[in-house]
């Protein structure tokens, strides 16, 4: 589980966004959590999938599994990086960072991967609801600060 006490230096203590894009919000970190949402991979298959610099990876795997994000184990001479529950967890934030992109960092037409199904059907859009239901929108909600 994360380390979520009083030692750790928080962007914003009482703000749940703030911790997570701490834990969570570098680009090299989302994109190894989105890969590691094809299942068990170790350090190699990440290196290869990701272009990343050995270094760079090897801090961003410690910090995923010190965080509770990430569970390693030894697979004969390597180790494999595997999601925990908190991980899978992270689940909906990326298909609505897919989302997001699909509808805003792409032009008409230019080629992207694509989330479907396991029938193979496009997975559908992502949209907040409140308790009963009805859509909600960041002009129809509002954060309550802590203390």
């Amino acid at each position: 589980m994360a380390d979520t006490g009083t030692d750790r230096d928080w962007t914003d203590p009482a703000c749940p966004v703030a911790r997570t894009v701490d834990l969570v919000g570098e680009r090299w970190s989302l994109l190894i959590v989105r890969d590691a949402m094809e299942g068990p991979a170790s350090f190699t298959d990440f290196r290869r999938r990701l272009g990343i610099a050995r270094n760079i990876l090897s801090d961003r795997l410690r910090r995923l599994a010190d965080a509770g994000i990430l569970s390693t184990s030894p697979s004969g001479r390597r180790h494999v990086y595997e999601l925990t529950a908190a991980g899978k967890d992270l689940f909906t934030a990326i298909v609505a960072l897919r989302q997001w992109g699909e509808r805003h960092a792409f032009a008409d037409g230019e080629p992207r991967s694509r989330l479907v199904d396991a029938e193979g059907r496009p997975v559908a859009e992502l949209r907040p609801q409140g308790r009963g239901g009805a859509p909600v929108s960041s002009d129809t909600t509002r954060v309550e600060r802590a203390g």
